[in-house]
């Protein structure tokens, strides 16, 4: 059973059904870990259904004392869900309408626990679609999108989370009710909390309903696989696609190891002579893609380039795009324990970096795969690693603190949507400083004087 005080489980029941309060350890395991592997086990888990009573608990838990931490459906995978020290975790999935739909005005209403994929079908059926889709997009939520601006192969064309949300409701660390932005496509009048929130993972407010911006589903795509003999010329071919005036609806970057690692999970046409891989869509009016799909062959050209193809049928592209979204399942089978970094930097610069860590896998032994969402930069970094030996460990610790020194070189970030949780707390001083780091802060007892909300999740384990 749960040691929290009685008197507060009382009236916790009291503001809860019966089946929404969990105490049992049986019951309060599973929601003590994310994607990251790491666990700890809460005090107690919460399941409101409602603003109101987020707000009831949240109070609550101030009263008493009581760490909150909030949760979607635990896809992240940087810890930033996982319970410190116990305290009540305030899971938002039974939170799950879809409030209002409103194709004129081109925005959804939403509450946090409706899936990624929930919003996408509802909005299909209306002729749109919401930019961000993470590949997880079948089981994560929308209050976890926002917590950790997760965005997904598209943003190369339509953006983030933050340029695709018009406002939010939440509550604050203390119980104080909040509203943000707008419902309409421009508006100035105060800071803009909205952006301030989502990517602040759940240390700010618990985010209880969100506007979503929609945009029109493209009238026709089409889906490119573009092979090349080099990782270099792959790398040079994105910047070279990114330089020209047909943006891409998706720019996806496999490596040559992450090639072979999923040839057993693919039924996509994987040439043995492939050491990268590229996958492109365009989008448009379908008069206007035969013109898109020959700028992107040109643009992509270079002595490296052995293949071009644009598969017709249905079953071959998704066989492509499921080659692509098994690719971190698959690693995890493989290396059950790797470490999985999220970097981006410009563009112009991807061929840089990847030979930066094709060379950081040669001198410390450890295997590198790489991919992801290259026309944005954003390239998932995998050092796949046995924690069992500690030499390896030793290595993969080193050799990580050179990608992020590499990945600041070329003037990168350290994380483009994963977040930073707990596993890229000790190198956030790498790249902010220090007067950003105090500012997070004191940003932080603003919106959560007691520091009961997520704590531990901030730099400097605010």
């Amino acid at each position: 059973m749960s040691t929290l005080p009685r008197a507060f489980l009382q009236r916790l029941q009291s503001i809860l059904d019966t089946d929404t309060l969990l105490t049992e350890e049986a019951d309060r395991w599973s929601y003590g870990y994310d994607n990251s592997r790491r666990h700890g086990l809460p005090d107690a888990v919460v399941l409101p259904t409602t603003h109101e009573r987020v707000v009831a608990i949240v109070k609550l838990c101030n009263e008493f004392g009581i760490p909150m931490i909030p949760r979607g459906r635990g896809t992240g995978t940087t810890g930033a869900t996982v319970p410190l020290n116990g305290g009540v975790v305030i899971s938002l999935e039974r939170m799950n309408r879809i409030v209002s739909t409103h194709p004129e005005d081109r925005y959804m209403v939403v509450e946090p626990g409706v899936l990624n994929k929930e919003v996408q079908d509802t909005a299909a059926a209306c002729g749109f679609f919401w930019p961000p889709d993470p590949t997880s997009s079948a089981f994560c939520s929308i209050g976890g999108n926002l917590a950790y601006n997760s965005a997904g192969p598209r943003a190369v064309k339509y953006g983030t989370p933050r340029e695709n949300v018009l406002g939010l409701r939440a509550v604050l660390g203390n119980g104080e009710e909040l509203r943000t932005g707008v419902y309409t496509s421009k508006g100035v009048v105060g800071y803009d909390f909205t952006r301030l929130l989502i990517g602040s993972e759940g240390t700010l407010a618990l985010i209880t309903e969100a506007t979503l911006k929609l945009t029109p589903l493209p009238e026709a795509r089409r889906t490119l696989q573009i092979i090349y003999r080099d990782i270099d010329s792959a790398a040079r071919a994105v910047s070279a696609i990114m330089a020209q005036p047909v943006v891409p609806y998706a720019l996806e970057f496999i490596d040559g190891n992450a090639i072979h690692m999923i040839r057993d999970y693919s039924d996509a046409y994987l040439p043995d002579g492939a050491a990268a891989l590229l996958m492109v869509e365009v989008d448009g009016r379908q008069s206007e893609l035969e013109g898109a799909v020959e700028a992107i062959r040109q643009a992509s050209q270079n002595e490296g380039r052995i293949e071009f193809n644009a598969p017709q049928g249905e079953a071959e592209i998704q066989a492509l795009w499921a080659t692509r979204k098994a690719l971190s399942p698959a690693l995890r089978t493989i290396a059950p324990k790797k470490i999985n970094e999220d970097v981006v930097v410009p563009v112009s610069k991807i061929p840089r970096l990847i030979n930066g860590l094709d060379e950081l896998s040669s001198r410390f032994g450890i295997p590198i795969v790489n991919f992801g969402h290259a026309g944005n930069g954003n390239i998932h970094v995998n050092l796949l690693v046995n924690p069992e030996d500690e030499d390896e460990m030793a290595a993969a610790e080193a050799c990580l603190q050179e990608v992020f020194t590499l990945v600041l070189s070329l003037d990168g970030t350290l994380s483009g949507e994963h977040g930073i949780g707990l596993e890229k707390q000790a190198y956030v001083g790498m790249e902010l400083d220090a007067t950003s780091v105090n500012l997070m802060h004191r940003v932080k007892q603003l919106f959560d004087p007691n520091g009961l909300l997520n704590p531990g999740k901030l730099p400097g384990n605010g």
